[in-house]
């Protein structure tokens, strides 16, 4: 009787599996999962279609989960987004754009955690979504810690069965693993033919080993990070109030003398200089000359930082802003209209002595990106026009999120290395010639352009840009997780004119 009691009693006494816990070892077991799938894709360089790939895996098993544990379902209407904006690493080679697409995932991604902790995207202040942001970059980067200690609870698990062996057996190994290492070790050492033995069983390159567990533990960490952010719900102990605090303000007399101030300093600083915004002085315009050269470049940037500070500021003095008058409102859209059409003309000049710039020397990848950034600030700008100053302050994040994710679309599709060759290439008339090593130097998307106009490049400089592009381009060490449309271009290009390209080095093909 006494031994039919006991198992009943220490059934009764083992608690049971919380619902938590057991999604919180889903969430851990698919963070395992893409933590090895990680290390297989992800150790080629430069990512390419390996990122699209990994993903998919992540957003996939984000909506699997939410789905198991009958979560709000916010992720479904991100996946089309994250997996556009991933399949971007797939498309053009260059650096710099695949830096901005990672950039635009990891927003993309954010905003998702973001989404899935009750918060809304579409009509949000920027405040707002920098916390939201802010805190999805905390979840990926220490989510995994309270998923391990705080949401599984390992008392919960069964003792009986197979998990109390499993258990005991995963801590004898952890134990017998450092001192299996130490011994084995000292015994190979003291014997050849037992370090032969060992080697030819296990066969085991103990720094790759050791590399690729430490990088699969790498991406399974931040994966179990932003899995926990996207499917289990912040427990109410983790919410912590906000203090009640007054946020600081200004009155609008404050805030008007301010940018009444800088309005007038704008003011003067256009009508001013319209002669050398315009390019009306001709001393100054001559290209290949240092002071045209000061003019236009200098000039440029210092006008694109202008603009850049402005918007920030506008920003902020809306925050700061007191509106309990209802005139207030309407002398911050005065001034601050003002501002913003002034900035419009400080940043068409700057586009003008830029303009006058790149018919002089051409293209360079700074160029391109600070005169689309330039761009995308004017959208910005008039974006900010069109929601804050007309009452809508809650829209103005997501529209300018939106068109930045659109201006990279654009950069892929313009190509800007390929766009730098078309243009530098073509200048016949310059006074700079043609920068060919330059252009052998950029990405693969530049690769079928510039074979394209060898006929361009200076006699004495062809040898020197051949062999880098048969050295750059041979295919032989690419890797399929590696691949982008603009690599696989690139290397099928100058496959095709290897043997016109050898020719262009007689002598190194001589000396071979």
């Amino acid at each position: 009787m006494s031994e039919s009691v006991l198992p009943a009693a220490a059934a009764i006494a083992q608690p049971p599996v919380s619902t938590r816990t057991r999604h919180g070892l889903g969430v851990a077991a698919a963070a395992l999962a893409l933590g090895a799938l990680g290390d297989g894709l992800l150790r080629p360089v430069p990512w390419g279609l390996n990122i699209a790939l990994w993903t998919a895996a992540l957003v996939v098993a984000a909506a699997s989960l939410q789905r198991w544990a009958e979560t709000e379902d916010a992720v479904t209407e991100w996946i089309p987004v994250a997996l556009s904006v991933s399949a971007l690493m797939a498309w053009r080679d260059s650096p710099t754009l695949k830096m901005l697409d990672l950039t635009a995932l990891f927003v993309v991604l954010g905003l998702a955690v973001y989404r899935s902790s009750g918060g809304s995207v579409r009509v949000a202040g920027l405040a707002r979504y920098c916390a939201g942001l802010a805190d999805s970059l905390f979840q990926a980067t220490f989510g995994a810690a309270p998923l391990l200690f705080r949401d599984v609870k390992w008392g919960e698990l069964p003792r009986e069965g197979w998990t109390r062996h499993a258990l005991s057996a995963a801590r004898g190994v952890a134990i017998a693993l450092p001192l299996l290492l130490l011994f084995g070790s000292l015994l190979m050492a003291a014997d050849a033919a037992f370090d032969s033995l060992v080697s030819a069983t296990f066969n085991l390159d103990v720094p790759l080993a050791t590399s690729h567990i430490v990088l699969a533990l790498v991406f399974a960490w931040v994966a179990a990070g932003v899995l926990r952010g996207l499917v289990l719900r912040p427990q109410p102990k983790e919410i912590a109030a906000p203090a009640p605090s007054d946020p600081p303000s200004l009155g609008i007399v404050e805030v008007a003398t301010v940018l009444g101030l800088l309005d007038l300093l704008f003011l003067a600083f256009v009508v001013l200089q319209l002669p050398h915004f315009f390019g009306s002085y001709q001393n100054l315009l001559a290209p290949g000359t240092g002071t045209f050269s000061e003019y236009a470049r200098r000039g440029f940037f210092e006008l694109c930082a202008v603009a850049t500070l402005v918007l920030p500021l506008l920003i902020g003095m809306h925050w700061v802003l007191r509106r309990a008058e209802p005139r207030a409102e309407r002398v911050f859209r005065i001034v601050a209209g003002v501002m913003v059409g002034l900035v419009f003309v400080i940043i068409a000049s700057g586009l003008h002595r830029m303009g006058l710039y790149l018919s002089a020397y051409g293209l360079t990848e700074l160029r391109v990106y600070t005169t689309a950034f330039m761009l995308w600030l004017a959208a910005v700008l008039g974006w900010f026009a069109w929601t804050v100053l007309r009452g809508r302050r809650e829209r103005f994040a997501f529209g300018a999120l939106t068109a930045g994710v659109e201006m990279i679309v654009l950069l892929h599709v313009a190509s800007p290395d390929a766009l730098i060759v078309r243009v530098n290439a073509s200048r016949h008339e310059s006074p700079v010639r043609f920068d060919a090593l330059y252009a052998a130097s950029l990405s693969g998307d530049a690769v079928p352009g510039l074979l394209a106009r060898l006929d361009a490049v200076p006699a004495d400089g062809r040898c020197a840009v051949a062999g880098r592009l048969l050295r750059d381009w041979s295919g032989a060490d690419e890797d399929w997780r590696a691949w982008s449309l603009g690599r696989a271009r690139a290397v099928q290009a100058v496959h095709a004119r290897a043997a016109a390209l050898r020719a262009m080095c007689p002598a190194r093909v001589a000396a071979r």
